[in-house]
């Protein structure tokens, strides 16, 4: 039997960079691909990403909205609206776009998503906090639906040594099933 936290990768470096199926945009609720995370994306995916945003945007606080990766090498990049456009990022918000994330994800059949620290840049969420919540989400999803998922593997890339050095003591906390 597969541990849940057998399920949870920590690494450090570029989100953009991932070879995963989906990366997770730390979006705001109206798709506009501005700085952090997001201005990454825009960056490395091309314009297509953001038109593609246009399209779909905005989505509720909390949703998650897919489009396809441009020039990544993932197959798509989830959108996690954990808030709206200059405000600031909240615990439910926080939670609800990692959940909707995950759900987003298995229904595009994916195997594998890397997420970033949601929220911690413009957003003004604690990276403490923003660990804690996110890992108990993705926790709680993989063991909910452990027979279920299409999800083998939940990656959080983290972009500096103390973001990664903050989720990866979170992650020791995290219970065994």
């Amino acid at each position: 039997m597969t541990m849940i936290k057998d399920k949870i990768v920590l690494t450090q470096g570029d989100l953009t960079e991932a070879d995963v199926d989906a990366i997770v945009n730390a979006a705001n609720t109206d798709l506009q691909l501005g700085s952090g995370v997001a201005g990454a994306i825009r960056r490395r995916g091309g314009p297509q990403i953001q038109a593609d945003c246009n399209k779909i945007g905005p989505i509720p606080l909390g949703e998650a909205a897919v489009t396809k990766a441009g020039g990544m090498k993932a197959r798509y990049v989830i959108h996690a609206a954990g808030m709206r456009l200059g405000g600031p990022v909240t615990q439910q918000s926080l939670k609800n776009s990692t959940r909707n994330s995950l759900l987003r994800a298995e229904e595009k059949g994916c195997k594998s998503i890397a997420f970033p620290a949601i929220g911690t840049g413009v957003g003004g969420y604690r990276i403490d906090a923003c660990a804690r919540d996110m890992l108990g989400v993705v926790r709680d999803h993989l063991k909910t639906n452990a027979h279920k998922t299409t999800l083998e593997e939940v990656r959080f890339v983290l972009y500096d040594r103390d973001e990664f050095d903050t989720f990866a003591a979170e992650c020791e906390k995290l219970p065994e099933e």
